[in-house]
This record gives structure tokens, C-alpha cells and sequence, in this order.
């Protein structure tokens, strides 16, 4: 299934590490961002021109917020013939103007219809890491690091499609026409999640848990989110067809802003929810004795309990050698130590995620406490080398609770 090119996104990109200069106006009295000559050769011009601009702040922990609004792109010495040219971009302040700090880096992507996109990103976070490799860009210095979007590079994978998701990017999925086929049967309304995971498995069939749980787990849930993507649009549209008009003509502004939270709000649960049911469907193709959902001490609920519930309750409180526990989230952020509380009778914890390009402070972090990460290997390559060393795949997990079993 074809799903893309980055260049069907962006036309070119840059970063930079910010100075003191670029991020605080008050030390230099203006609002401006000096650019490079291969941005301009590259993706910006050399003409004096206003972008429409979506500014964006991704958090320590990717909780951000975006603005709309423009930037100038000019040289200041356009009436100086005598003196070389100096291109800046001048911005207008704005809520992510006004966050961002020295150190951070700042991403300049240019879409193909000339939308600019303004990511400020904290120096050393996940988002850093994330748009670094996204982008094949990382910061070095004072000046812009910068390159051309080119049509012959590989094809969006699931990594890619999670970050330019995380910053908002909307793209049409190649293979529309099939996936309108095949969730025609819906209507107008949305299944249950494991309804759509089950069709997903069914109409992917060529992705064996048996053969390869790691390609076949990541194959399954890019499925779904392009077949739940091509189903949202469908009923989105009609329902903006309809309108939000409310009683004497005016606008239902609350009924639009609730419409809109709603959108929002089944985005965010039901990937987690798709990589619960798509786990348990590896588990069972592997014939894996497992429990899902199970509460053990003080209403704990880890996602996924091996062999037993029962075999958990009859060990002792310092555990047994054949229990082990997965905790499954799409995103980490800080909620990854969620996990450390659940099953207190299995010391190591282990937690699978579907998110590429976790900070090596992060993994550290989760390291120290004796929490082993799981990364499907499709994702594994937004790590750095230090990192896939210690990082775990499914297919290992998978070994792992095999090889206890036997004991």
C-alpha cells in the first residue's frame, strides 16, 4: 500500500538552535529570524514575500499549542546596493514567539502550496528528536541547517506519519477509492474500535502475527488509522454540511466547539485502545497464555498480565520467575511511570510504545527504574544506536514470555 512522501508535504526545511537574540526581542528590540542562502536556493526565494504562517510549541512532553498568523521574509539592504544582501524573517509575537527560550530549536518547513510552519521545539526533548529525524536536520549552531524535500526519498512509514500527525499535518491517503470500499458498510456512523481493528486484520492479510508479530502489529494499526481517517472524513463532512445554526438564525458556537472536542477526543483514545486489541491479537496467533485487563493490588489494571491472574495471586509478594507484565501505550510522555505501580509483584516492568524517537533522558530514565521499553522494530530507526542497543522489540518480548512459561 503506497502511504506517501514527505514531499507530497513539505517542499524544504531548516533548523536552528536559538540564541538569546532570536528568542527573546527584548535583548535585540525585534521580532526577526536571520536565513541562510541555501534556504533561499533551496525553498524559500529571494523575493521579498508574506507567509501564511502556523506557528507551533511542542512541550518537554509534546503538550503544545499552535497560532495562526504571518511572517515577512525580506532583505533588509534591498535599498543598500552597496552592501550585501541580509535576509531575515520578521514575525509578528505570538503565544509560541513568546514560550520559546534559548536553546531550543526551531524547525522552518515550507509546504508545497507556501504555508510555513514555525515549530519551536525545548533543546534535548522527544519533539527535538522526533522532527530532527523527521526532517534528516539536526541543529548546529547559530546559523540555519537546512535541505530540499526531494521526490525520490522513501515512502511516509508509520514513525513519519505519528510526527506529522503530532504537528497537525493532514495529508489524503493514496489508496482512498479502497478504503472507501472497504468501509462503505459503516454509513454514516463509527464502529466500536475493536470492530474496525478486527476489519483491519481481515482486510490486511498479507501482515502474519505469525510470521512477523513487529511488522504485522504496525502494518494492522496503519491500516486502521487510514480506514478510521477516510471514515471521519466522510461524516465529518456532512456533519459541516449541515451547519451549526442555532435558534433565530445565529451561530451555535457551543455546539460547533463541542463537535469539535468530540473529533478531537476519539483521535486521541481509540489508538490506544487499537493497540490493546491488535496486541491481544498477536498474543492469541502465538497461542501466548495471557490475561488482559486484570486488577491485582489496590485496583491496579496492568494492560496485559502473563501467564495468569490466577498464577499471579498464588505467587509470593516477591514474585515468580514465569510473571511478567506490558504495559501498552501509543504515547509515553510522563506517563510511563503509571506503569511502575502496577503488578507489584513483578519488579521489572515492561512497557510497549508506539512512539518514535524517545530522548535519551527519557530511556534513561525508564532504564533506572527498571522499565523495559518495547519498540516495534519499524519504529526503532528514530532511535539513536545507544538507544535500539537496549531497546526491545516485540518479536523479543514475545521470546521472553515464551521462554518463562517453560520454567
Amino acid at each position: 500500500m503506497r502511504r506517501g512522501q514527505l514531499r507530497d508535504c513539505f517542499a524544504g526545511a531548516g533548523v536552528k538552535r536559538l540564541t538569546a537574540v532570536d528568542a527573546e526581542p527584548a535583548r535585540s528590540n525585534q521580532h526577526e529570524i536571520g536565513t541562510t542562502r541555501p534556504m533561499r536556493d533551496q525553498f524559500l526565494g529571494e523575493t521579498r514575500q508574506e507567509f501564511s504562517v502556523t506557528y507551533v510549541w511542542l512541550g518537554r512532553e509534546q503538550e503544545g499549542f499552535t497560532a495562526q498568523g504571518r511572517a515577512t521574509h525580506y532583505d533588509t539592504r534591498e535599498n543598500r546596493p552597496d552592501r550585501g544582501p541580509e535576509w531575515r524573517l520578521y514575525y509578528r509575537a505570538n503565544p509560541v514567539t513568546e514560550a520559546m527560550q534559548e536553546g531550543d530549536a526551531l524547525f522552518l518547513a515550507l509546504t508545497n502550496e507556501r504555508l510555513l510552519y514555525f515549530i519551536v521545539a525545548p533543546g534535548g526533548s522527544t519533539s527535538e528528536r522526533q522532527l530532527s529525524w523527521l526532517f534528516g536536520l539536526q541543529p548546529e549552531g547559530r546559523s540555519f541547517v537546512s535541505r530540499e524535500v526531494a521526490g525520490d526519498e522513501p515512502e511516509l512509514d508509520f514513525a513519519a506519519r505519528f510526527i506529522l500527525d503530532e504537528i497537525g499535518i493532514e495529508f489524503e491517503e493514496p489508496d482512498a477509492g479502497r478504503l472507501d470500499r472497504i468501509v462503505a458498510p459503516f454509513g454514516m456512523e463509527f464502529p466500536k474500535t475493536a470492530e474496525l481493528s478486527h476489519l483491519a486484520r481481515h482486510t490486511l492479510p498479507e501482515a502474519r502475527a505469525e510470521d512477523d508479530p513487529d511488522a504485522a502489529l504496525v502494518a494492522w494499526l496503519g491500516h486502521e488509522e487510514a480506514l478510521f481517517r477516510r471514515l471521519e472524513r466522510r461524516i465529518v463532512a456532512a456533519r459541516l454540511r449541515e451547519g451549526f445554526a442555532g435558534g433565530n438564525g445565529a451561530t451555535d458556537v457551543d455546539g460547533f466547539l463541542r463537535f469539535s472536542l468530540s473529533v478531537q477526543n476519539r483521535r486521541k483514545s481509540r489508538m490506544g485502545q487499537s493497540l490493546e486489541h491488535h496486541l491481544e491479537a498477536i498474543f492469541r496467533a502465538r497461542g501466548i497464555e495471557h490475561v488482559r485487563g486484570a486488577v491485582t493490588e489496590n485496583g491496579q489494571r496492568p494492560d496485559f498480565l502473563f501467564p495468569s491472574l490466577e498464577a499471579y495471586r498464588r505467587a509470593p509478594a516477591a514474585g515468580h520467575p514465569r510473571l511478567t507484565m506490558l504495559g501498552a501505550k501509543s504515547t509515553c510522555k510522563d506517563r510511563w511511570r503509571q506503569v511502575l505501580a502496577e503488578a507489584a509483584k513483578i519488579p521489572r516492568k515492561h512497557l510497549l510504545t508506539l512512539e518514535p524517537g524517545i530522548s535519551e533522558q527519557q530511556t534513561t530514565q525508564m532504564a533506572n527504574s527498571d522499565l523495559q521499553l518495547v519498540v516495534p522494530k519499524p519504529i526503532q530507526d528514530s532511535y539513536t544506536d545507544g538507544q535500539r542497543a537496549w531497546l526491545w522489540n516485540l518479536g523479543e518480548f514475545i521470546r521472553e514470555v515464551e521462554t518463562r512459561a517453560r520454567m
